[in-house]
């Protein structure tokens, strides 16, 4: 899959460094397409517009992980 501007996906958040908050799900939009879809071994490099509870926020050079680590993006499906 590959993705577009505009496109609605899954960005996880940090955290807090404590603990007091875990990682979180969060919907995002992509901005920008900084680096395309090579394989499903090298996924895209994307901006993205993360719309939390309680504002947005937007991020450069977000990286994919399947695995969901914090700081990256997943597909929301």
């Amino acid at each position: 899959m590959t993705a577009f501007i505009g496109m609605a996906m899954h960005y996880t958040s940090y955290g807090t460094p404590g603990g007091e908050y875990g990682k979180e799900c969060r919907a995002a939009i992509v901005t920008e397409i900084l680096k395309p879809y090579v394989s499903d071994d090298e996924h895209e490099v994307v901006s993205l517009a993360v719309l939390n509870p309680t504002g947005v926020f937007f991020n450069q050079e977000v990286k994919y992980d399947r695995d969901r680590a914090g700081g990256t993006w997943h597909y929301s499906h």
